[in-house]
């Protein structure tokens, strides 16, 4: 099993915004690939989706937590924290590499996205969260850019404090929607590639 993990806050107040682009972006990749409708899951306090990437079963999770506490869903389904074979399976158990997080990204300007795996949380909150309640940073993400920047592709990250909880709650502009929609093609066959091919050929075939 896999398992595919879209980080926002729930709520229809929060749709749309910046912060819930890895969220939307998970809600979007199940629709294309005809997954089971959402239904909220108590135990691991969470929206779960169903479905198969080639011969590879996939749990989509969507926390009902805010962001700060994604952790405590993600959790819940991963039964180990070694790294187990390629096939991502440690003595049949949901090891923490069997895990793809979709998040937002404030050191990549919009337009642009990267999958990483075993790296620091870069301030992400949500991601931060997941960290200490996985004890362990060995899982693959993929970042999205949600921070303005130059025609020269210079990122203008908003400053600390005020600035970053208004820019990440905040809307796409228009013009943003537009970059992103162009983007998200590319992050669906990353996400898909990442799913049946591993982390690995994709950081090589979609960085």
């Amino acid at each position: 099993m896999f398992y595919l993990i879209g980080l926002g806050n729930p709520g229809d107040e929060y749709k749309n915004t910046r912060h819930n682009v890895g969220r939307e972006t998970v809600e979007l990749f199940c629709k294309k690939n005809d997954f089971s409708d959402f239904s909220f899951d108590k135990k691991s306090n969470s929206l779960i989706a169903r479905g198969k990437i080639g011969k590879e079963a996939v749990t989509a999770i969507l926390p009902e937590t805010f962001m700060n506490n994604s952790g405590k869903a993600v959790a819940y389904f991963v039964k180990t924290k070694k790294l187990g074979k390629s096939s991502g399976n440690y003595k049949g158990l949901t090891g923490a590499e069997n895990i793809l997080v979709v998040h937002d990204d404030l050191d990549l300007g919009i337009g642009n996205y990267k999958i990483q795996f075993n790296r620091g949380s870069g301030g992400n909150k949500g991601v931060e969260s997941i960290h200490k309640a996985l004890k362990t940073e060995t899982y693959a993400r993929i970042k999205i850019g949600t921070s303005p920047a130059t025609p020269k592709g210079k990122v203008k990250k908003p400053e600390q404090g005020e600035k970053v909880i208004n820019h990440v709650l905040g809307k796409f502009s228009p013009k943003d929607t537009e970059q992103f929609k162009k983007l998200r093609p590319k992050i669906l066959k990353a996400i898909e590639a990442t799913i049946e091919e591993g982390y690995m050929f994709a950081m090589n075939h979609f960085n």
